[in-house]
This record gives structure tokens, C-alpha cells and sequence, in this order.
């Protein structure tokens, strides 16, 4: 019942609170270990088709697909990165052509994994194991649906108050989703996050 309702019972990541202003945070991220994989949303089913690849990898779903095999807890969030660079504009406009960007779909390993080589080597040869130091984010938390429009929308007004504030955004935005698909959209905990130095 609590994951209908959104409550979030899983490990998330461990991370330093640097700054709270009216309408985001800063945070440092500690390093991780993640499972990745990268596909082509329109090949492979879709901008959430990784999920059951990494899935698979942990054992959410049957046997682990590793080398020991060996359950791996779910953690929070789901971590999704679009390979393209997007200049932030408005209007959106879409165009025909070079077809869907490739996708990257993170877990972030529990804690106990501090290094690549501590977790099981995933059998399925589309997911990758490696580590991710330090990092500092600018985050904007939201609820309901985190649809492309909307997870866009909130990069860009995020962007423009860090750069109000005298941050520099380093790199493109990350969407982090915490709850799994069968929450109520108003119960949803959602993030954008954009690297700052």
C-alpha cells in the first residue's frame, strides 16, 4: 500500500544539503556505483524500456541476471539521462528525422557496493557496472507524471535560477524518479538535477 501511496522505503542516495533556496537545492552526492544501460528508446520500446534490463540485473523480477547470482536490493531513484544535448527554447518544436535520442537508465547500487568490481558482473552484456565520484547538483523536486514536457520545463526554469544565482550548469539535466509506476501521479516523488560546479 505504501508504494501506492508513495512512500519511499528503499535506500536512496546519501548526499550533502549545501544550499536550500526558495525553489531548489545544492547538493554534493557522495560516490556511488552504478548498473547502466544505454539503448534506443524507439528500438528497444520506449524511454522506460531499460528499466527491466536493470531489473533483471538485481533480480527485482526472478532470478538475478549475474555472474553469482546474487539479489541486489532496489534503491531509489530511477536515474534517466538523454543523450542529447537539448539548447532549452521555447517553444518545443519537433521535427522529423534522426529519430529518438539513445537513453541512459541508472540504479545507483546500495552503499555496500563502493566499488565497481564489489558488485556481480551482469550476464546480459547491455548493462554496465562503473563508479561515480563526487558530484555536486542543482535539484528541483516535483509530483505527478515526469513526461518530457514537463521533466524539460523544469530543467529549464531550474537552469535559469542557478544561473541567477551565479552557478555555472556543467552538463545536461538527469530526471530521478523514486516511486514505481503504479503510484498515484500526485504521490510521485520526482527530481531534475543539473551538474554544477
Amino acid at each position: 500500500m505504501g508504494l501506492i501511496l508513495g512512500k519511499i522505503s528503499v535506500e536512496t542516495p546519501k548526499y550533502q544539503l549545501i544550499h536550500k533556496a526558495v525553489d531548489y537545492e545544492i547538493r554534493t552526492y557522495a560516490p556511488s556505483v552504478l548498473a547502466e544501460v544505454t539503448y534506443d528508446p524507439a528500438v528497444l520500446g520506449g524511454r522506460d524500456a531499460g528499466f527491466m534490463i536493470l531489473a533483471n540485473y538485481i533480480g527485482a523480477v526472478g532470478e538475478p541476471q549475474n555472474s553469482r547470482p546474487e539479489k541486489i536490493p532496489m534503491t531509489a531513484p530511477v536515474i534517466t539521462h538523454s543523450a542529447q544535448k537539448i539548447a532549452m527554447t521555447a517553444p518545443v518544436v519537433t521535427s522529423g528525422g534522426g529519430g529518438p535520442a539513445p537513453v541512459t537508465m541508472q540504479f545507483v547500487l546500495p552503499a555496500n557496493y563502493a566499488r565497481a568490481e564489489d558488485a556481480p558482473r551482469p550476464t546480459d552484456e547491455r548493462v554496465r557496472i562503473r563508479e561515480e565520484g563526487e558530484r555536486k547538483y542543482g535539484v528541483v523536486r516535483f509530483s505527478g507524471l515526469a513526461t518530457e514536457a514537463t521533466t524539460a520545463d523544469r530543467a529549464e526554469r531550474l537552469r535559469r535560477s542557478l544561473e541567477r544565482d551565479g552557478y555555472k550548469v556543467v552538463g545536461e539535466y538527469v530526471l530521478a524518479r523514486y516511486n514505481p509506476p503504479w503510484t498515484l501521479p500526485p504521490l510521485r516523488t520526482n527530481e531534475v538535477m543539473l551538474p554544477i560546479e
